[in-house]
């Protein structure tokens, strides 16, 4: 029985093969802190280490932390004052997801240098950076929300999750945007953000959780202050430069100069998503989000990077987006299950989990292969010139 899956069609390939990456980084903390400082860290590096390497290491250090958070805080209620029965998360823990953030920012910041200097670009680099960056997205968001907990001063566990839809839209439209315009306009909010969340888990370590029980003015807490910034950050910075990018690619014909519902096309199955989860978690027969919100930002966040790996597929090879992928047929199938069967959701929604994790992972390691097959080169080792 063969379980590899060739994903990718020949046309993909070809697409591949033809390839060449733009991108345009203006973000003032990028271009005079970050890189500055990753140009020195990446001189360290032994040029036989191959940079997917990197890319993968950076990856595992977020997948740690939200094993860890997972461990001393499954249900987000250690950092809950009025839940005392829940042992509060010790501060090692978040000095040692401040050391690990700050590792896989270094690590992601270093692998396309660290390509450069090999001599080893190319689109599988990319395609397996981005591709990871969109499961980190949910990886480290969810850890973040540990700091504050789930009832005083903070969020409740369903705004937590269009919160964290929030993040999966900003991190979806820039590869949208370059769906279009060809050109890969990396967002200022992106550096910020992962500093941001350095700062607060070194902070959380000396001063602890209740350093975060306050109010503003207004009775505006601390959880409310940062979901405030989030998308205010999002609707002021990010959208409106994602719409400008492309109306001025189509103004001086710079882009793919597509037509309106071909460029609008790979927003159908993010949309379909949405819906399809929003539903369920507003509607549930047993309120699912309420009983294990872990599993639940789980799930949504690796069946979205499933989606917005298949965009980054489409976008780098310049073929068409998929409008419906397969991935979201079981998906809307357990959703039906668990209206009909309502004494089962939550073991419908633990297997919508497994699938989603097993699928994933099934879809990038056959991804991945065929294109190493199809470029003759190795995933976590540089060819030698002689082979």
């Amino acid at each position: 029985m063969k379980l590899e899956v060739d994903y990718l069609t020949q046309e993909h390939l070809m697409g591949f093969e033809n390839y060449k990456y733009s991108s345009l980084d203006t973000s003032p903390l990028s271009i005079y802190v970050m890189h500055p400082f990753w140009n020195k860290v990446v001189e360290y590096c032994p040029k036989w280490v191959a940079p997917n390497l990197l890319t993968f290491t950076g990856f595992l250090f977020t997948v740690v932390n939200f094993l860890m958070f997972a461990s001393y805080d499954y249900y987000y209620y250690a950092s809950s004052d009025n839940i005392p029965e829940y042992p509060n998360i010790p501060r090692w823990v978040y000095a040692m997801a401040a050391f690990n953030i700050f590792m896989a920012y270094t690590l992601d910041g270093i692998d396309g240098k660290q390509a450069r200097r090999t001599q080893t670009s190319g689109p599988l680099g990319e395609l397996f950076d981005h591709g990871l960056d969109s499961w980190t997205a949910m990886l480290i968001t969810v850890c973040m929300y540990s700091v504050f907990g789930r009832t005083d001063h903070s969020v409740a566990p369903l705004r937590m999750y269009f919160i964290l839809w929030n993040v999966f839209i900003n991190f979806y439209l820039s590869h949208w945007e370059k769906y279009n315009t060809g050109v890969l306009f990396l967002p200022w909010g992106y550096d910020a953000s992962m500093l941001a969340t350095i700062i607060v888990f070194v902070l959380t370590t000396f001063a602890g959780h209740e350093a975060w029980k306050f109010e503003l003015p207004g009775g505006i807490s601390a959880g409310i202050m940062f979901e405030i910034l989030l998308y205010v950050s999002a609707l002021v910075s990010n959208l409106p430069m994602v719409v400008w990018n492309i109306y001025k690619s189509y103004r001086d014909k710079t882009g793919k100069m597509r037509s309106f519902p071909e460029a609008v096309r790979p927003l159908v199955p993010a949309t379909i998503f949405f819906t399809i989860a929003t539903f369920w978690v507003i509607y549930s027969p047993n309120n699912i989000m309420e009983k294990d919100p872990r599993m639940i930002y789980f799930a949504i966040g690796t069946i979205f990077s499933n989606i917005c790996c298949r965009l980054i597929v489409s976008q780098m090879s310049n073929t068409r987006c998929e409008i419906f992928p397969w991935i979201l047929i079981p998906v809307a199938g357990a959703v039906a299950c668990s209206f009909m069967v309502p004494s089962i959701e939550l073991e419908i929604m633990y297997l919508v989990s497994i699938f989603a994790l097993v699928a994933h992972i099934h879809y990038g390691t056959c991804v991945v292969r065929q294109m190493c097959r199809h470029f003759r080169i190795y995933t976590f080792h540089i060819r030698e010139h002689s082979e």
